[in-house]
């Protein structure tokens, strides 16, 4: 391509920032054409209607007032009945009513569940309790009562207790206090848990640090958290060593061993040992408030280097206990969880709930496909957690006698796609799922309660202000709010995509946004005069579509949404069709520019080493799925693809490659204008950008 094309291409810095590159100015001028000419056309069609009602309540009132005065004040009052009626039905009024009726089980139902979390959140807020305080008081109820499951060992109440006792005694004894901030890089296993509740008991903050990152990326979460301390596995001392002469000389070194007086790096202490002399017993130290920071999570996000979100003690309980109460779970049920314990879902919705309620957790230390069911088979799980493509993986393994042997009453994540949701439940007998939505930071939280396939949650048709989250208009490219002539932003209507906003009411800790450790990137994420001047609320970033009845459904991030012949391209729904079509692969899509063309054309990238992917049936299947517009331009067969933590797949750097054979080892394909995908070589690409090829 030419220069004056790649002044487009995200720079490093935006990547860095996690920012996607503005459209071309092509591109929004398109777009604000086609938006003054349908502003237009919405403009005639309302003095349309405005037209059609005002006659028809003249003739209305014409008949009413014949009929009274020639045949008397009974034909009159019945056609007044009549009228009142035809009136009602022609407002569209008599709507309303009957998608209240419809759905008020549905939110009758959430409104008690969300009662009784409320009360739960006010009562250990007048305590002044703290994640500690409410595990104490289960260890005194059930303490021989299982706790954590992991490869066959069952740890009890009072041995997680046990434990995290001896660790808050080490670190009381070498002079931590309120306020410091130990790091924690270990891999998923009950320790990971018992060690962060035993340093929460001195007010010690924790940041649960990805196992999985390496060089600068690890060395920006142990900085970025000012750490003053950092435990490590002994499977991490590669890692650990590998940023030694950069982390801070401030930073003491702790390691965590299987086995006592094992072998040590060389600077590190060994946590292990010190452990073994260090007393059962809550060490006399001051107690944390409420409202006291407890933890940093680390956003995954798909660009840019991990940023972290305060989690506070109320926020952990709002976020684990708003989970157990919408989604009815039970204290009796037995969880499963694959997921990594350092990002909120693992770490928060399921380790949760047996610190907060008592019930029984099993941690797989990283997730398989093939044993996702036998391992609920095995503990007799009846909660699983997924998140991101785990489904997808799980229904592409081979039929097995275990799809359906197992005690699941439901599953709950985040992830689970509208294209292979009936399928997924429909071969493993899955009697409901609860998937949900919200941010690790974010305080715009939702879930799905009545099984609606595809939905991720609702808002209320009845009284959407009892919990105060909204869908408004943005530009999908860049997700800035589009505001209307008072300045405030506008709500969306029925099926209409825009970015989902969660209303912020600081010193509530389901309304507050507690944001990041870094300031900047917090404010980036607040908008100001949403609805009235001075009101503010966190800006998800995702476009969300509310149907007729209030249920939520995921679209796309904002950035992710393309336009191409005039129309936008959502990513994650030709993401769906592409996997699905490719035997349930890895496929990452996105817009490249192409010179002289407005938009970008539409690339799929899918992990496809062993170049088993069937080309010709790939172009047949989308042409049945998809419109002209939506359909990949380009694919590229992929040999390894990246993802983050929590399964979700990295396209910046695939978007910054473009589509040109000289930079690109992979193998790539363009779609012919007779609808096949043919290889794509230098003088094909030569031919596409002069024009002489058209796509």
């Amino acid at each position: 391509m030419n220069n004056n094309n790649n002044q487009f291409k995200p720079s490093l810095e935006d990547a860095e920032k996690g920012h996607a590159a503005p459209p071309p100015a092509t591109e929004r001028n398109v777009a604000r054409r086609g938006s003054a000419a349908s502003e237009v056309g919405k403009q005639r069609a309302v003095y349309c209607r405005v037209a059609i009602i005002a006659v028809g309540f003249v003739c209305l009132v014409a008949i009413v007032t014949l009929l009274w005065y020639f045949m008397g004040w009974i034909w009159g009052l019945q056609a007044l009945l009549v009228a009142a009626l035809v009136a009602f039905a022609a407002s569209g009024a008599w709507r309303w009513f009957y998608v209240a009726a419809v759905t008020a089980p549905r939110d009758v139902k959430a409104l008690f569940r969300y009662i009784r979390l409320l009360w739960l959140v006010k009562k250990l807020q007048r305590r002044n309790a703290t994640i500690a305080d409410v595990f104490a008081e289960h260890v005194a109820k059930t303490p021989d009562k299982t706790c954590f499951i992991f490869e066959g060992r069952e740890w009890t109440f009072r041995e997680v207790e046990d434990f995290s006792n001896r660790i808050a005694s080490v670190f009381h004894g070498h002079g931590y206090k309120g306020g410091d901030v130990v790091g924690l890089l270990l891999e998923n296993r009950p320790e990971f848990v018992a060690t962060w509740l035993g340093l929460s008991r001195l007010g010690i903050i924790v940041p649960l640090i990805n196992h999985n990152l390496r060089q600068a990326s690890l060395l920006h979460s142990i900085t970025v958290a000012k750490c003053n301390a950092l435990i490590f596995g002994e499977s991490l001392i590669e890692a650990v060593e590998e940023i030694l002469p950069t982390i801070p000389s401030s930073v003491s070194l702790y390691q965590f061993n299987d086995a006592v007086n094992g072998k040590c790096q060389a600077t590190a202490k060994d946590l292990t040992s010190l452990m073994m002399s260090a007393s059962k017993d809550a060490p006399k130290a001051q107690k944390p408030n409420h409202h006291d920071q407890l933890l940093y999570i680390y956003t995954s996000g798909t660009t840019g280097l991990p940023k972290a979100a305060v989690i506070t003690h109320s926020r952990y309980i709002f976020i684990c206990s708003a989970i157990h109460y919408l989604a009815n779970f039970r204290s009796d049920d037995i969880f499963y969880t694959p997921l990594p314990l350092y990002h909120t879902a693992g770490g928060v919705m399921n380790a949760g709930q047996a610190i907060l309620f008592g019930a029984t957790v099993v941690i797989r230390k990283k997730f398989s496909a093939s044993g996702y069911f036998p391992d609920c088979q095995k503990y007799k799980c009846t909660v699983a957690q997924y998140i991101g493509e785990m489904c997808r993986y799980v229904l592409a393994t081979p039929p097995s006698s275990s799809d359906r042997a197992h005690n699941l009453r439901l599953v709950f994540g985040n992830g689970l796609r509208p294209q292979i949701w009936p399928q997924f439940v429909e071969r493993f007998g899955i009697p409901r799922v609860a998937e949900f939505y919200g941010a690790t930071e974010g305080n715009a939280n939702i879930v799905n309660i009545d099984n609606t396939v595809g939905a991720i949650g609702f808002v209320s048709r009845i009284i959407p202000s009892v919990y105060p989250i909204s869908i408004i208009r943005a530009d999908p490219a860049t997700g800035e709010p589009i505001r209307g002539r008072n300045g405030l932003c506008q709500l969306c209507k029925a099926n209409e995509p825009g970015v989902f906003i969660g209303k912020i009411l600081p010193g509530n800790p389901s309304r507050a946004f507690l944001g990041y450790v870094d300031k900047k990137a917090s404010d980036k994420k607040i908008v100001k005069d949403v609805f009235k001047k001075g009101d503010s609320a966190f800006l998800s970033g995702d476009l969300l579509i509310a149907d007729e009845w209030g249920n939520l459904f995921f679209k796309d991030r904002t950035g992710d949404t393309f336009r191409w012949k005039g129309e936008n391209v959502s990513t994650s729904e030709v993401e769906a069709q592409v996997s699905n079509m490719a035997g349930y692969r890895d496929a990452v899509v996105y817009g490249v520019e192409i010179p002289n063309m407005e938009g970008r054309a539409g690339m799929a990238a899918i992990l496809d080493p062993d170049r088993k992917v069937d080309l010709t049936a790939l172009a047949e299947g989308l042409r049945k799925a998809l419109p002209t517009y939506a359909r990949p331009q380009f694919v590229r067969l992929l040999t390894k693809v990246d993802m983050t933590g929590t399964y979700k797949l990295k396209k910046l750097d695939l978007q910054n490659d473009g589509f040109n054979p000289e930079n690109i080892t992979d193998s790539l394909f363009y779609l012919t204008p007779k609808g096949h995908y043919e290889e794509l070589t230098q003088d094909i690409y030569a031919k596409i950008c002069s024009g002489e090829i058209r796509l």
